[in-house]
């Protein structure tokens, strides 16, 4: 009786110990602004003097207008709203401008969930679940609707309308990465045979698409 209750205690600290380690950390003080200036490398960045923290460090202007990185294949642009003072809580934001017929293709955030709020526009948004069932779940949002997408699973948003669309997106992670699918099988140099397999086409077909991510 005593050995199966220590190896049910050992099954929940190992099943506790796993989900642990697939998030950001808990902080351990009430904040822990960004020392940006710091050449000391950690798992995240190291903290500034309390004493020289001001209300700036948790302060971010400009998410009412479009800036960031722009993509010209894709017709968005991403803008991280930096805030030092998020350093270490768990959690990045960014504002996403989408142009009429522009998409945000599909991707993943290997680390992080994510909560997105339509600010101006309309588009459709939504998720696809994991194999074999591959489930699409999506709604056309419009300004002021809120869609969320569960951590690890590929989603994507498509301005199919006429006007612009803008989202603020809200993330589980500190650094929740980015794959663009797309990108990463036709853009990362893969042979074109594997590419031709993988999507049942031909040999020429993969070479071509995959040319127009290497220019």
């Amino acid at each position: 009786m005593a050995s199966a209750l220590l190896l049910v205690v050992a099954a929940v600290i190992a099943l506790g110990a796993g989900h642990g380690a697939a998030f950001d950390p808990n902080p351990l003080q009430d904040f822990c602004v960004a020392d940006t200036t710091s050449k000391v490398r950690v798992n995240g960045v190291p903290c500034k003097d309390p004493a020289t923290v001001t209300p700036d460090d948790f302060f971010f202007a400009g998410v009412d207008r479009p800036g960031g990185a722009a993509s010209r294949r894709y017709g968005f642009t991403a803008l991280p709203v930096q805030i030092p003072g998020l350093n270490t809580l768990g959690a990045s934001h960014a504002r996403v401008d989408v142009a009429p017929g522009g998409v945000f293709p599909p991707h993943y955030h290997p680390r992080a969930s994510e909560t997105a709020v339509v600010l101006d526009g309309a588009v459709y948004f939504g998720f696809v679940t994991s194999y074999p069932d591959n489930r699409v779940y999506a709604k056309v949002l419009r300004k002021g609707d809120v869609f969320a997408v569960p951590q690890g699973l590929v989603h994507f948003l498509y301005n199919n309308g006429t006007a612009p669309a803008a989202l603020y997106a809200t993330l589980s992670s500190q650094n929740p990465g980015l794959v663009l699918l797309a990108d990463a099988l036709f853009g990362a140099g893969l042979p074109d045979d594997l590419l031709a397999k993988t999507f049942l086409t031909d040999l020429d077909t993969a070479h071509k698409i995959g040319a127009k991510f290497r220019s």
